[in-house]
């Protein structure tokens, strides 16, 4: 391969801090060297974490994020790093993923992106927060998120 796409990373292959605001993350692409091809890439956070803007305690997610790259790959070390700079974060859990979704979707420009934000109950109540870009793509596999509702004490 004479061009290389990975020579402008610079946050993989040593060592890094996570950013302390989602503002402050650097998400990071390479060209897609399958552009021509129509086909899904998922991104599971099961441990995403986040504070309550109003408490400052910790709320937990399982995020799935699956999108059907254009142009651009997101490097998945700068997506780690751009999801743990929540951890100190104050936002709803309906702020949190949608603010998720829509960075990434300016980023890298994929053409379809859904993100799955499945939020663990606070107060008795889960929070599950739904977003896509459009409509989904014909002729790609995008599996279930397989996320089971949540069914506390079944």
């Amino acid at each position: 391969m004479s061009d290389n796409i990975y020579k402008d990373l610079k946050q993989l292959g040593g060592a890094t801090v996570v950013p302390q605001r989602p503002e402050e993350a650097e998400l990071e692409r390479v060209a897609n060297p399958q552009a021509d091809v129509a086909y899904n890439v998922r991104f599971v956070a099961p441990e995403f974490t986040s504070l309550c803007p109003m408490t400052g305690q910790p709320d937990f997610a399982h995020l799935v994020i699956d999108y059907v790259p254009g142009a651009w790959l997101v490097e998945s070390k700068s997506l780690k790093l751009f999801l743990g700079s929540f951890r100190n974060h104050g936002a709803f859990h309906e702020d949190c993923t949608i603010s998720i979704a829509r960075r990434l979707a300016e980023f890298i420009e994929p053409t379809w992106l859904r993100i799955g934000g499945y939020w663990y109950p606070r107060g008795g109540i889960p929070i599950d927060v739904f977003y896509q870009t459009g409509p989904m793509p014909e002729g790609v596999w995008i599996p279930d998120q397989g996320v089971p509702p949540y069914r506390g004490r079944g």
